[in-house]
């Protein structure tokens, strides 16, 4: 049986608030330990009670902009090993670029309609505090489909599958499971991926610093092109 993990929530909003803790609890594989208002207070729970997972939202109390970012950076310097959630209103690139400048290891950017699904919340609760990494599909869905990059952009040097793979990068999925996506070998993921990495300059980086590299150029052209 899995262990059940701790979690704290920061949201502004009291309602929003109680559907994220209701949605964690509500399998009884989670255990909230605090939820509180504002990026400060939830830095300050998370040194108090080093929970193993934080959800946030991005927008909070005092300026409503990206403290819930903010508030993960400190967290992820001061305790490396706490898994990060951010909900978003908003298939906003630059947030999910923002949010994996540093790393992606451990964190997670989903949408807050995501709130209502129980299952893909606790799932990505749980893939964080593994150290898995998840963008949103409905994110990456958003950014493809309006998508208008310079033709001299080196993301738009990549084949067609090897877009297809990086595509599934940016959702968070292992070279397994972007294998089993694509219906391909895991032999020839690996051998795409690396000339992904070719292509993009990001020969000489260690494995996981090159998908995130990758992902983060993937994600930064892709919101460059679009609007929101």
């Amino acid at each position: 049986m899995s262990r059940t993990l701790r979690v704290a929530i920061a949201e502004d909003h009291y309602l929003v608030r109680e559907g994220v803790r209701r949605a964690l609890t509500g399998t009884g594989e989670l255990e909230v330990v605090a939820a509180v208002g504002t990026a400060d207070e939830l830095v300050e729970v998370v040194d108090r009670e080093r929970p193993d997972v934080v959800v946030t939202d991005i927008r909070m109390p005092p300026g409503h902009r990206s403290e819930g970012i903010d508030a993960a950076r400190r967290i992820r310097a001061r305790h490396p090993d706490t898994g990060i959630v951010v909900l978003s209103q908003y298939a906003d690139a630059s947030y999910a670029v923002e949010l994996l400048r540093d790393g992606n290891d451990g964190v997670a950017y989903l949408l807050k309609e995501r709130v209502g699904d129980r299952v893909s919340l606790v799932q990505a609760v749980r893939s964080v505090a593994d150290g898995g990494s998840i963008v949103d599909p409905t994110v990456v869905a958003a950014l493809v489909a309006r998508s208008s990059v310079q033709e001299s952009s080196a993301i738009q040097r990549l084949t067609p599958r090897e877009r297809e793979v990086l595509e599934q990068m940016a959702q968070g999925r292992t070279n397994a499971g972007i294998a089993e996506q694509l219906s391909l070998s895991e032999s020839s993921i690996e051998k795409y991926s690396t000339a992904i990495f070719a292509t993009l300059g990001l020969r000489d980086e260690p494995m996981v610093h090159r998908r995130v590299a990758a992902v983060v150029a993937y994600l930064d052209e892709q919101g460059r092109a679009t609007d929101f």
